[in-house]
């Protein structure tokens, strides 16, 4: 089974494809597909993410694509809007190409790669690094989160948590929370991006023996 990871961002959107076979994972591909600088029309940087992610998903073949989930508690929510909008045309691609999308809140990324749902994000780049048998942490750090995303939809893909409902005030079920990748949580500040139109494989060092 091949999964991409997807690490949304309207200005930079990281990328990485897992290929998992008789319980073994392994590295195919990493990068980013850039949208273009904060100066250019939205709608501009919008298309350039999508033809990018049609492209990988059309190079790659992956079965599934992992996310993580936005918050309905932004701290910034202009943020929120456009984060929003990167992910509808990633969103799109994979709809087009008949791969289903799973999202994951940060907190689930954390808590299955470190232990524990508040770990700093160098502490989550670092077991991607130790579970792909990395000899140095992958870049760009886009490309890094984005493979912490499908190496969390590893551990949960076949199983009925994937990408599983979250539960809102009450416990009760808000089903079309993660559906819409949504998670009842604050991501803090805003995402920082960078960058011109294009793809770029990024650098993931070589593996362990």
């Amino acid at each position: 089974m091949r999964i991409i990871g997807v690490d949304p961002g309207l200005i930079t959107t990281g990328y990485g494809v897992l290929e998992v076979e008789r319980g073994q994972v392994r590295l195919l591909e990493g990068g980013i597909i850039e949208g273009g600088p904060a100066d250019q029309a939205v709608e501009n940087r919008l298309l350039a993410l999508h033809r990018g992610m049609t492209d990988v998903l059309k190079d790659l073949q992956p079965q599934a694509m992992a996310m993580e989930a936005l918050y309905s508690h932004y701290a910034h929510p202009a943020t929120a809007i456009l984060m929003g909008h990167a992910r509808g045309v990633l969103s799109l691609a994979a709809a087009q190409a008949g791969i289903p999308v799973y999202n994951y809140s940060a907190t689930q990324i954390k808590d299955y790669l470190v232990g524990s749902g508040r770990a700093a994000k160098s502490q989550v780049q670092r077991m991607v690094q130790k579970q792909l048998g990395l000899v140095e942490i992958p870049t760009p750090h886009d490309m890094a989160d984005a493979l912490a995303v499908a190496l969390c939809h590893c551990r949960f893909a076949g199983s009925p948590l994937a990408g599983h409902r979250v539960k809102g005030p009450g416990g009760l079920a808000v089903p079309d929370l993660l559906d819409l990748g949504i998670a009842t949580e604050d991501k803090g500040g805003p995402a920082g991006d960078s960058g011109s139109s294009g793809r770029e494989v990024g650098e993931v060092g070589s593996h362990h023996p």
